[in-house]
């Protein structure tokens, strides 16, 4: 509806008294599985009464401030999709309660005769979307028409670290489904666990202070098992302290290593640990509960699997029919994710939105389990590292898979060099330090006129670089990555080969390019070359590291020459060798545009390549021409 015509205010919900009282159901907790006809059915007849109670409202609305501008050339099409509304009412299928069909009928009823008399302010009047903030003030465990993603959440948050998200309508589902307070307890921990060390098997507080831990290291612990995934991720470094460490014996290098596991270093089994964390994390899913009977497990079914033990879960043709069941009644479309496991296939999801589409859908998500790089709900821990008994690897063992890479560290006294150039009128000073000469090893920018933030980050981003260089990340990576980035200073440079950047980081690299893997395509100025520059110098020998490997790009070796990202050789000099050949195709399109072009010192506007030079289409001055 239109601002200022009905507003939404906190208001006071009726309690369960006052709700008996007054006739009204408290229905929050059916016990009906969210993929059933029952359940399709109660959606149905519940967005029928959504939609056409908005109508009824919207028509009231016109009535006093008239419809909306559009009505009066399309009443007779509006009040035909009016009808079709009503009409849809009578194919909902069986298994909603009377009451709520009932209450359908007469509010569609209602919709089209106000209708037909007054017309409607609004020309829709509903989607269904996870309105997520209404929900949390309403206690909702799910939102929108969404089944709940699983059982037991964890929801990542912003500043890191996760946040234990438990359904609390398990407990209300179980009592409407007739188990006693006793299973339903029972139940709960099942799914919930104890969240606490006492009485744990295994591993318990009494078998940690024999390994070491004092009351102190047991506090911290019970404190963190509130929102523990697993006890891995709380009996861990982090948890505790350098005193800690000392007390157990165990070495700084050992403790900070990548993949450390203190349960595995203390002599826990893998089984033991697993044993352990079902007890005081819980299973995370009320499948194998001894309390639940088979019949009431859809019930609880969830748009994935519940915890690293659940089988089951909605299949995802459930998410599309009961979004089918909501759309007649709607009168846009439905936010709603389609979870489908991360085994899906692309045939699987063809299917589904060829289905959408033949169900009448309007607009449909699909979403596949841990398809992003970071997902902000998970159902379970990733178990993938780790095996049934810890092993301990020997120096010299033999080791499969891919190995940890290995920084190679400069030598002391290292050749390099040091450029001086102004990138938008601002002094740039790049050095360099190689492992032998020609070979990149660490770089420097120091630009000492601007301010102590922008200096410091300069600093650090030198170092990230020199660190990736030290642990075997090739240098054209960065190259291909960092080259073209815009942002202030850039412009003009006086550099004798590149003569304009688009940023300080595009002028750093385009020279390294250049000096390092004699990339002459980044500089606008190609340099002479000598004819011994020419010919590929012996490779400079040092160790590579243990993950070092050569990619499909190639990698450079200094002094003129190196590998561009085809595999052809870059020797530098135009016209001679595979270096020679000209951009093809979209490359040659790109080339014209000039997408490396600078602003215009004058104006500010984008340039465009005039001859050696580049000119500005909006004032007319003259870029980069000495």
């Amino acid at each position: 509806l239109r601002q200022g015509e009905v507003g939404l205010d906190a208001g006071r919900v009726a309690v369960h008294q006052q709700a008996d009282r007054a006739g009204r159901r408290d229905d929050r907790d059916l016990g009906v599985p969210y993929d059933s006809e029952e359940g399709r059915a109660m959606c149905g007849a519940l967005t029928a009464i959504l939609t056409g109670a908005s109508y009824t409202r919207s028509a009231e609305i016109a009535a006093r401030k008239g419809p909306f501008p559009g009505y009066p050339e399309n009443a007779e099409s509006m009040q035909q999709v009016m009808r079709m509304h009503q009409d849809a009412v009578n194919e909902i299928a069986p298994g909603a309660p009377e009451y709520l069909m009932e209450a359908a009928h007469q509010d569609w009823a209602a919709a089209v005769a106000a209708g037909e008399r007054y017309g409607y302010r609004n020309a829709q009047a509903s989607v269904l979307a996870p309105t997520g903030t209404i929900g949390l003030l309403m206690d909702c465990d799910t939102t929108g028409i969404e089944p709940d993603f699983a059982l037991v959440k964890f929801k990542k948050l912003a500043g890191g670290g996760y946040f234990k998200i438990v359904n609390e309508s398990v407990e209300r589902a179980l009592h409407r489904l007739g188990y006693t307070k006793k299973q339903i307890r029972e139940i709960d921990r099942f799914i919930r666990g104890t969240m606490t060390l006492e009485g744990a098997p295994g591993i318990n507080q009494d078998s940690l202070m024999e390994k070491g831990f004092n009351g102190d290291d047991l506090e911290r612990i019970e404190r963190a098992l509130g929102s523990a995934f697993d006890l891995d991720t709380v009996i861990a470094p982090w948890t505790f302290g350098s005193d800690t460490r000392e007390r157990l014996g165990i070495t700084e290098e050992r403790w900070n290593a990548p993949g450390f596991s203190l349960l595995g270093e203390l002599g826990f089994s893998r089984t033991t640990i697993d044993r352990a964390a079902a007890v005081v994390c819980g299973h995370m899913t009320i499948e194998g509960s001894p309390e639940i009977k088979d019949e009431h497990l859809p019930v609880f079914d969830c748009a994935n699997r519940c915890g690293k033990d659940g089988k089951r879960f909605i299949e995802p043709m459930g998410h599309i029919r009961m979004m089918a069941a909501a759309q007649p009644f709607i009168s846009g479309a439905i936010s709603k994710t389609v979870n489908m496991p991360h085994e899906a296939t692309v045939a699987e999801i063809e299917d589904l939105y060829t289905e959408s589409w033949k169900l009448g859908l309007k607009a449909v998500a699909i979403y596949r389990d841990g398809s992003k790089a970071s997902q902000p709900l998970t159902s379970s821990a990733d178990d993938s590292d780790k095996n049934d008994e810890v092993e301990v690897v020997t120096p010299g063992a033999s080791e499969t898979g891919p190995r940890r890479a290995e920084r190679v560290r400069l030598p002391k006294k290292r050749t390099g060099f040091t450029q001086e150039a102004r990138v938008g009128g601002h002094k740039v000073y790049l050095r360099t330090g190689d492992f032998a000469p020609g070979e990149l090893g660490e770089i420097f920018i120091d630009m000492h006129k601007e301010g102590a933030a922008f200096r410091s980050m300069m600093n650090c981003f030198a170092i990230s670089v020199s660190l990736g260089l030290q642990y075997g990340v090739p240098l054209e990576d960065f190259v291909d990555v960092f080259t073209f980035t815009r942002f202030e200073p850039h412009g003009s440079t006086d550099h004798p080969n590149v003569r304009f950047s688009t940023s300080v980081i595009d002028y750093v690299f385009r020279v390294l390019a250049m000096e390092y893997l004699g990339r002459d395509d980044l500089v606008q100025v190609p340099p002479v070359r000598e004819p011994e520059q020419l010919v590929a110098p012996e490779a400079p020998v040092r160790p590579a590291p243990a993950a070092r490997v050569k990619d499909e790009k190639g990698a450079g070796n200094g002094n003129g020459n190196g590998t561009t990202g085809n595999g052809t050789t870059a020797s530098g000099a135009t016209g001679n060798g595979a270096a020679a050949e000209q951009p093809k195709g979209m490359a040659k399109l790109l080339d014209r545009v000039s997408k490396d072009a600078p602003f215009c010192d004058s104006c500010g506007h984008l340039t465009v390549r005039n001859g050696a030079c580049y000119k500005c289409l909006n004032c007319g001055a003259a870029v980069g021409c000495s």
